[in-house]
Protein backbone atom coordinates (compact mmCIF):
# COMPACT_ATOMS: atom_id res chain seq x y z
CA UNK A 1 0.00 0.00 0.00
CA UNK A 2 2.99 2.61 0.43
CA UNK A 3 4.64 1.41 -2.46
CA UNK A 4 1.41 2.42 -4.04
CA UNK A 5 1.50 5.82 -2.43
CA UNK A 6 4.38 6.64 -3.24
CA UNK A 7 4.26 5.37 -7.27
CA UNK A 8 1.30 8.23 -7.18
CA UNK A 9 2.95 10.73 -5.82
CA UNK A 10 6.25 9.97 -8.29
CA UNK A 11 4.32 9.91 -11.40
CA UNK A 12 1.12 11.94 -10.75
CA UNK A 13 1.46 14.25 -8.18
CA UNK A 14 4.75 15.69 -8.42
CA UNK A 15 5.49 16.13 -12.39
CA UNK A 16 2.33 18.05 -11.97
CA UNK A 17 3.13 20.29 -9.26
CA UNK A 18 6.73 20.89 -10.95
CA UNK A 19 4.54 21.70 -14.19
CA UNK A 20 2.55 24.27 -12.41
CA UNK A 21 5.08 26.10 -11.57
CA UNK A 22 7.55 27.75 -14.67
CA UNK A 23 9.12 30.35 -12.38
CA UNK A 24 11.81 27.88 -11.23
CA UNK A 25 12.78 26.96 -14.41
CA UNK A 26 12.68 30.12 -15.87
CA UNK A 27 14.95 31.59 -13.32
CA UNK A 28 17.53 29.26 -14.15
CA UNK A 29 17.19 29.93 -18.03
CA UNK A 30 17.05 33.92 -16.86
CA UNK A 31 20.10 33.64 -14.82
CA UNK A 32 22.57 31.04 -17.06
CA UNK A 33 21.65 32.94 -20.88
CA UNK A 34 19.96 36.57 -19.92
CA UNK A 35 21.82 37.61 -16.82
CA UNK A 36 25.23 38.50 -18.03
CA UNK A 37 23.14 41.64 -20.14
CA UNK A 38 19.65 41.85 -19.01
CA UNK A 39 18.48 42.69 -15.27
CA UNK A 40 15.13 42.60 -14.40
CA UNK A 41 14.99 45.96 -12.89
CA UNK A 42 18.18 48.22 -14.00
CA UNK A 43 19.60 48.28 -17.08
CA UNK A 44 22.82 46.59 -17.84
CA UNK A 45 24.47 46.00 -21.26
CA UNK A 46 20.85 45.67 -22.56
CA UNK A 47 17.14 46.58 -21.33
CA UNK A 48 15.96 46.33 -17.97
CA UNK A 49 13.23 43.69 -18.77
CA UNK A 50 10.48 44.54 -15.71
CA UNK A 51 7.02 44.80 -17.85
CA UNK A 52 8.40 43.70 -20.75
CA UNK A 53 5.39 41.57 -21.33
CA UNK A 54 3.46 44.83 -21.17
CA UNK A 55 5.48 46.94 -23.61
CA UNK A 56 5.65 44.12 -26.09
CA UNK A 57 3.70 41.57 -27.02
CA UNK A 58 4.76 37.58 -26.43
CA UNK A 59 4.75 37.04 -29.82
CA UNK A 60 7.29 39.71 -30.45
CA UNK A 61 9.25 38.45 -27.78
CA UNK A 62 9.45 35.25 -28.99
CA UNK A 63 10.76 35.99 -32.56
CA UNK A 64 13.34 38.65 -30.81
CA UNK A 65 14.94 36.07 -28.81
CA UNK A 66 15.84 33.77 -30.93
CA UNK A 67 16.88 35.90 -33.48
CA UNK A 68 17.23 39.45 -32.53
CA UNK A 69 19.04 39.97 -35.79
CA UNK A 70 16.28 38.71 -38.15
CA UNK A 71 13.44 41.32 -36.25
CA UNK A 72 16.09 43.99 -36.75
CA UNK A 73 16.86 43.74 -40.28
CA UNK A 74 13.08 42.97 -41.11
CA UNK A 75 12.73 46.66 -40.45
CA UNK A 76 10.74 46.60 -37.09
CA UNK A 77 10.79 49.97 -35.57
CA UNK A 78 10.59 48.84 -31.75
CA UNK A 79 13.68 46.34 -32.60
CA UNK A 80 15.69 49.08 -34.67
CA UNK A 81 15.45 51.50 -31.40
CA UNK A 82 16.49 48.94 -29.19
CA UNK A 83 19.70 47.88 -31.19
CA UNK A 84 20.61 51.68 -31.94
CA UNK A 85 19.83 52.93 -28.04
CA UNK A 86 22.49 50.47 -26.79
CA UNK A 87 25.34 51.04 -28.84
CA UNK A 88 24.36 48.59 -31.93
CA UNK A 89 25.45 45.34 -29.31
CA UNK A 90 24.03 42.84 -31.01
CA UNK A 91 22.11 39.98 -28.89
CA UNK A 92 22.86 36.35 -29.56
CA UNK A 93 20.23 34.30 -30.74
CA UNK A 94 18.43 31.46 -28.70
CA UNK A 95 17.14 29.78 -31.32
CA UNK A 96 17.53 26.05 -28.92
CA UNK A 97 14.80 27.92 -26.74
CA UNK A 98 11.17 26.40 -26.93
CA UNK A 99 8.42 28.63 -26.97
CA UNK A 100 7.73 27.05 -23.56
CA UNK A 101 10.74 28.10 -22.18
CA UNK A 102 10.51 31.87 -23.24
CA UNK A 103 7.36 32.10 -21.98
CA UNK A 104 9.00 30.50 -18.51
CA UNK A 105 11.30 33.13 -18.24
CA UNK A 106 9.11 36.29 -19.04
CA UNK A 107 7.20 34.73 -16.45
CA UNK A 108 9.76 34.71 -14.22
CA UNK A 109 10.59 38.45 -14.88
CA UNK A 110 6.61 39.03 -14.15
CA UNK A 111 7.32 37.59 -10.74
CA UNK A 112 10.79 39.45 -10.05
CA UNK A 113 9.03 42.52 -11.44
CA UNK A 114 6.04 41.96 -8.41
CA UNK A 115 8.84 41.28 -6.14
CA UNK A 116 10.62 44.82 -6.85
CA UNK A 117 7.44 46.59 -6.75
CA UNK A 118 6.85 45.18 -3.21
CA UNK A 119 10.06 46.25 -1.50
CA UNK A 120 9.40 49.59 -2.99
CA UNK A 121 6.41 49.80 -0.36
CA UNK A 122 8.80 48.55 2.25
CA UNK A 123 9.61 51.19 5.20
CA UNK A 124 13.25 50.91 4.22
CA UNK A 125 12.81 51.60 0.57
CA UNK A 126 12.59 55.59 1.32
CA UNK A 127 14.84 56.35 4.74
CA UNK A 128 13.91 59.87 4.32
CA UNK A 129 10.57 59.23 5.98
CA UNK A 130 12.01 56.83 8.38
CA UNK A 131 12.45 57.83 12.37
CA UNK A 132 15.58 57.29 13.50
CA UNK A 133 15.85 54.39 16.19
CA UNK A 134 17.21 56.36 18.58
CA UNK A 135 16.67 59.37 20.84
CA UNK A 136 19.02 62.34 21.18
CA UNK A 137 19.34 63.00 25.32
CA UNK A 138 16.48 64.93 26.72
CA UNK A 139 13.94 65.11 29.23
CA UNK A 140 11.71 61.91 28.34
CA UNK A 141 14.84 59.44 28.33
CA UNK A 142 17.03 61.33 30.56
CA UNK A 143 16.39 58.48 33.18
CA UNK A 144 18.13 55.42 31.15
CA UNK A 145 20.91 57.46 30.90
CA UNK A 146 21.60 57.71 34.50
CA UNK A 147 20.99 54.22 34.90
CA UNK A 148 23.56 52.99 32.69
CA UNK A 149 25.90 55.76 34.06
CA UNK A 150 25.22 54.44 37.55
CA UNK A 151 25.28 51.25 36.20
CA UNK A 152 29.05 51.76 35.01
CA UNK A 153 29.74 53.27 38.15
CA UNK A 154 28.84 50.30 40.13
CA UNK A 155 30.93 47.70 38.25
CA UNK A 156 34.19 49.80 38.52
CA UNK A 157 33.70 49.96 41.88
CA UNK A 158 33.10 46.32 42.15
CA UNK A 159 36.20 45.69 40.12
CA UNK A 160 38.37 48.22 42.18
CA UNK A 161 36.70 46.00 45.54
CA UNK A 162 37.51 42.73 44.08
CA UNK A 163 41.34 44.29 42.93
CA UNK A 164 41.94 45.48 46.72
CA UNK A 165 40.35 42.21 48.04
CA UNK A 166 43.27 40.18 45.68
CA UNK A 167 46.14 42.29 46.99
CA UNK A 168 44.43 41.73 50.77
CA UNK A 169 44.83 37.61 50.05
CA UNK A 170 48.70 37.97 48.83
CA UNK A 171 49.37 40.25 51.71
CA UNK A 172 48.54 37.43 54.22
CA UNK A 173 49.82 34.56 52.39
CA UNK A 174 53.39 36.78 52.69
Amino acid sequence: MKLLRLFFFLVIIFPLTTLANPVPEGKTIFITRCAACHNVNKQLTGPALAGVHERRNIDWIIKFVHSSQSVIKSGDKQAVALFQQFNQIQMPDHGDLSVQNIKDVVEYIKSETKAASALDDAPFAKPEKLKANYLPINISNYGFFTSVIGLVAVLIMALLFLVRVKEYGRSLTT
